[in-house]
């Protein structure tokens, strides 16, 4: 097992810079069905994959029904890790992205999980939303196969634990879902004895086709001009389909029902025979087959084409536009700060100041592009809880943050950009950084003592510009100095400023006031 994280402060500085010719990248996807990575190099201005790894892992199967995970399970996903971790060591950390998906985002308490893993993999691994997941997903089948224009889009990719169903044109996702269904989960829910039975399959499919029903009047009216199914477990009832001569491989209404009547053929999961099935995919594949027959009775779907693409791909393309002009965080900040109204001329202050902080201290205090790119988006945000009530505003902005489907932003990046609207005024409570992993644990607290200030020093609003102030900082001691003349009279603010002396604490931070 690898035994250091690789994540440096240098490491992430130039995270976001373009990708030259040659330069490799690698993107991890750990599913709840298999753990998959892709590497790609830059070629010429494209994206060339050069490796692929895969092993079934069933995340999903070791879910014991408590928000744990069982230990064999677990030692099973820190091997293949590890392994994955050693392909990717020659790779410079920033170009390597690792995420999370459905199994991870319903245990209990993640960070047990997730503290060894990144150990074994070498890498920071992020855990996304299953909205976040569909967009991923999309991207990743648009980039394989780029859709004509205007065209809208169906994509269904069937997951071990969750099935995201997503509209979209070009490149954008515009509609996107994701359920708690999938071919191990489903498998474990409705066959978990083993036996199979029509009996039991009707009342399956009635249970799971209700759950895509929650959206299917939505998506049908909106419409589509092609469908597409995403991942191993379409691939691999499209594969079923041509080995029975249903099909050239696409998937049909037609087919899909000879499919269903061969499978329950057998009376138990370990004696199901289907042509073109791998003995792998044999323990899971009946979830797989229900929830496909569901999405296509709930949408009313005829055909739906097959792709090899799919997460891992749309990790990799997204990766590409960070940090650039097509940073999805960045836009969703933007639609943000349309929606709820925010303040630009007040949050284009504070994000001044506190960028001006944030130079000053940056090399002391080892922060870096990202961190500042993560205090832009929060000196953008804090004061988006305005629009519910200015009582607690700051609880209120940081609440829908953390607990909203945020577009391009993992669900580690979400807390921690809540983080910093909820400690950017009034006293910090101590579990305001719990859900932050350690790793990232003096960074948002440093980052927060930033935007305080900045929010503190434009507190009234004014458009004045601010006298040449200086920040210090020598470990959590900050030191700041300001025109004792311009402070002199402005009574409020010096009160906010000595009061701020004794609320930086809360931060684990020493202030000190000092004149310029």
């Amino acid at each position: 097992m690898r035994t250091a994280l690789r994540r440096s402060a240098v490491s992430r500085i130039s995270r976001d810079a373009p990708l030259q010719d040659g330069e490799m990248l690698a993107a991890i996807d750990l599913g709840s069905n298999s753990f998959h990575m892709v590497v790609a190099q830059m070629a010429l201005g494209q994206l060339r994959v050069v490796d692929r790894l895969r092993e079934s892992v069933r995340l999903a199967e070791g879910l014991d029904g408590f928000g744990g995970l069982k230990p064999e399970v677990l030692a099973r996903a820190l091997d293949c890790l590890s392994r994955f971790g050693q392909r990717v060591q020659d790779i410079p950390p920033h170009r390597v992205r690792a995420v999370a998906t459905n199994t991870v985002r319903r245990l209990r308490a993640a960070q047990t999980f997730l503290l060894p893993a990144e150990t074994a993999l070498g890498h920071p691994i992020e855990v996304v939303s299953g909205r976040e997941e569909a967009r991923l997903v999309y991207l990743g089948v648009a980039h394989a196969q780029p859709p004509k224009d205007k065209q809208l889009r169906l994509v269904i990719d069937i997951g071990g634990g969750s099935t995201e169903c997503i509209i979209g044109r070009g490149m954008e996702a515009l509609e996107r879902e994701s359920l708690q269904v999938g071919c191990v989960a489903s498998t474990r829910r409705f066959f978990g004895n083993g036996k199979l039975s029509r009996k039991r399959w009707k009342e399956a499919l009635i249970e799971v086709t209700a759950e895509f029903q929650q959206f299917a009047a939505t998506y049908r009216s909106l419409g589509w001009d092609e469908a597409i199914g995403a991942a191993g477990t379409n691939k691999a009832i499209g594969e079923i389909c041509a080995e029975m001569k249903l099909t050239k491989g696409a998937v049909t209404a037609e087919a899909l029902p000879h499919v269903r009547d061969r499978l329950l053929q057998a009376q138990r999961i370990e004696d199901i025979d289907l042509p073109g099935l791998s003995a792998e995919r044999r323990p899971i594949i009946a979830g797989g087959i229900l929830i496909l027959e569901a999405v296509f009775d709930a949408l009313e779907l005829q055909r739906m084409a097959v792709s090899k693409a799919a997460l891992r791909e749309g990790v990799l393309y997204d990766m590409l536009g960070r940090g650039g002009a097509d940073d999805p965080r960045d836009t969703s900040v933007a639609v943000l700060v349309h929606r709820y109204g925010i303040d630009k001329t007040q949050s284009a202050r504070v994000e001044a100041t506190a960028l001006l902080l944030f130079d000053q201290v940056a090399k002391a205090w080892a922060l870096d592009a990202d961190d500042r790119q993560m205090l832009v988006r929060a000196a953008r945000l804090h004061e988006l809880g305005l629009a519910i009530a200015h009582s607690g505003y700051h609880v209120h902005g940081a609440y829908v943050l953390a607990n909203s489907d945020i577009a391009g932003f993992s669900q580690q990046e979400q807390r921690f950009v809540a983080v910093l609207v909820r400690t950017h005024r009034r006293s910090v409570p101590k579990s305001a950084f719990e859900m932050i992993p350690d790793r990232l644990l003096a960074h948002a607290r440093r980052s927060a003592a930033l935007l305080r200030l900045a929010v503190l020093l434009h507190r009234s609003r004014d458009s004045e510009a601010l006298p040449s102030l200086q920040l210090r900082a020598d470990g959590d001691c900050l030191e700041l100095s300001l025109d004792p003349i311009w402070l002199q009279s402005r009574t409020l603010l010096r009160a906010d400023l000595e009061g701020e002396v004794e609320d930086m604490r809360g931060l684990g931070m020493q202030l000190q006031l000092s004149d310029a």
